[in-house]
């Protein structure tokens, strides 16, 4: 693979150790009013990795985290990573049989909890055959006595001595479960140094830099971007258990920035403003309107009520990938960002980015969910998997070759449909549709495994979203199929207003009908509170497909 950092070199275990030796007091991580150096964070880790490896953890192990944002989140990544073991993420809304899932899939031998979701893990040795270890971080009070046979975190870590470092390799793996949109989670599974050249864009290409090819490269691009006062400094606002969260941790680190962590356990977006202006910051790496739209509420607020707006100018860029980011929010947040260039990511688990919406200061952002395809993007006929050509009226499968995983973990035939092998070249191929013009202007159209067939007609739910939220008045908005007996499925929205917006049914498809053919219209309008999304802030459409069909029946 060209441009890269050699595979038998590239492990994040060891590009962190060299920035930790070269700038041990320097601040590595910010959690809430917590500052983490970059020698406590390795130190910590290294007693971590001793706790690990005592108790069987080693090349291939996997361990898995349920844990909210937290340094304990840190620590225990980068000591997996020491010891050439597998994180396994864990999404701290599961209940315990979705857990038990995780664990299983994954064969996972170590769960690192947080005690606040205790109730969740008992009895999990009795569900799990391969689960050795439960070690509980106390997040409730000094008080806590772990559950008998779990281990206490601190405990464990404090009485450990530092583990010695060893040669790895870039062929180590990290498992990123994801939920996707449809049936049970997957573990897709990264090799380290794929995953650092598919971080490459978001580090080192958008900041107009080459990508390092050896482990020295990396600790002087670092250095010289301190010497330049260029180091980032990245709030990342969704939890690290989400892949967007720590991928962009993750690049930060190796261009020896510091990474801010919100502290609290809902996204509240005057903590963000808070920390981004006390920290100076110069990254905000958001999920889309489900982050963008809070963040811009709370500053309109500060300014209807007369308050001194926060100094935001030290932001440069806003990174956002894994929802839409419409471009009403993108122009709202170059009001009170006024030096940020946001850089809009159709990324995927999976790989990425298969398409880019870079919007300058000054410059009016081009429309919702539309990109411009990077030259390895791909649109295939889902029958014949010819390539398409670009200009071509006709809806295909998007795909991307470059770093990837290497598949899903004990999913042969999921990972065969996912990541093929077309004309010679691998392409990621998570299933969404997509047209591409002669320009290499993309629309993204959504989710195949969501398309909706109504009456013969694909429906595709994003196109129909990006309608809805674009009336004013109109806070959120997913769609979804639901059983019809004429048509098969009815598209559906599940909608929520803003405060004091009054939107009617009526009102709303008036204004869809604008934009939208009339079959893609929603035949059923369902108004809730808040339209529920993930943590990360996507949409879930098994959930929402059940809140629809429940609503409709009451």
């Amino acid at each position: 693979m060209s441009n890269q950092v050699n595979e038998l070199s590239v492990n994040w275990a060891t590009l962190w150790e060299a920035l930790a030796d070269e700038r041990p007091h320097d601040v590595a991580v910010v959690l809430g009013d917590t500052e983490i150096q970059w020698g406590q964070l390795d130190e910590r880790s290294a007693r971590l990795a001793s706790v690990f490896s005592q108790r069987g953890v080693g090349e291939g192990s996997k361990v898995a985290q349920l844990l909210f944002n937290d340094a304990a989140y840190l620590e225990s990544i980068y000591a997996l990573f020491k010891l050439r073991a597998t994180p396994v993420n864990i999404n701290y809304r599961y209940l315990q049989g979705e857990i038990a899932y995780i664990l299983n899939n994954s064969e996972s031998e170590v769960l690192v909890y947080h005690a606040s979701l205790a109730e969740r893990v008992v009895g999990m040795k009795d569900l799990v055959p391969t689960l050795k270890i439960l070690i509980c971080v106390n997040d409730v009070g000094s008080e806590f006595v772990p559950e008998e046979g779990h281990l206490d975190y601190e405990t464990v870590l404090t009485s450990a001595a530092p583990a010695q470092r060893i040669e790895r390799s870039g062929e180590d793996l990290l498992f990123l479960y994801t939920g996707g949109t449809t049936g049970m989670p997957k573990g897709v599974m990264w090799r380290h140094v794929d995953l650092f050249g598919a971080l490459a864009f978001s580090g080192y290409q958008a900041l107009g830099l080459p990508i390092p090819t050896t482990v020295q490269q990396v600790g002087s691009t670092a250095a010289q971007l301190a010497s330049d006062k260029k180091s980032p400094t990245n709030l990342c606002a969704a939890p690290l258990m989400h892949g967007v969260a720590l991928f962009l941790a993750m690049s930060s680190f190796v261009l020896g920035g510091k990474v801010i962590l919100l502290n609290s356990r809902k996204f509240v977006a005057k903590e963000l403003i808070d920390l981004s202006e006390k920290y100076s910051v110069t990254q905000l790496s958001i999920v889309g309107d489900a982050f963008a739209k809070p963040i811009t509420r709370y500053l309109q607020s500060l300014e209807e009520e007369g308050n001194s707006l926060p100094h935001l100018e030290s932001i440069i860029r806003i990174t956002s990938s894994g929802a839409t980011f419409s471009g009403e929010q993108k122009s709202l947040l170059q009001k009170y960002m006024p030096n940020a260039t946001i850089i809009d990511m159709l990324g995927a688990s999976e790989g990425g980015p298969f398409g880019i919406a870079m919007t300058a200061p000054n410059e009016d952002p081009i429309a919702t969910a539309v990109f411009i395809a990077p030259p390895n993007a791909v649109t295939f006929n889902d029958e014949t998997w010819e390539p398409l050509p670009r200009g071509s009226s006709t809806p295909g499968v998007l795909g991307v070759s470059g770093p990837m995983p290497q598949g899903y973990f004990r999913d042969e035939a999921k990972s065969a449909q996912t990541f093929k092998v077309i004309n010679g070249v691998r392409y990621t191929i998570p299933g969404d549709y997509a047209l591409i013009n002669e320009q290499g202007v993309m629309q993204l159209l959504g989710r195949g495994s969501v398309c909706i067939n109504s009456g013969g007609e694909k429906i595709y739910p994003e196109e129909v979203e990006v309608a809805a939220r674009s009336i004013a008045g109109i806070a959120d908005c997913t769609v979804v199929g639901v059983p019809d007996d004429r048509f098969g499925n009815a598209v559906t929205a599940v909608v929520s207003r803003l405060p004091g917006a009054t939107v009617t049914t009526e009102e709303l498809l008036s204004e869809m009908r604008k934009t939208l053919a009339a079959y893609k219209c929603p035949r059923h309008v369902l108004f809730v509170d808040a339209v529920y999304r993930s943590p990360s802030g996507k949409a879930d459409y098994n959930i929402t497909r059940d809140i629809a069909i429940n609503l409709l029946k009451s």
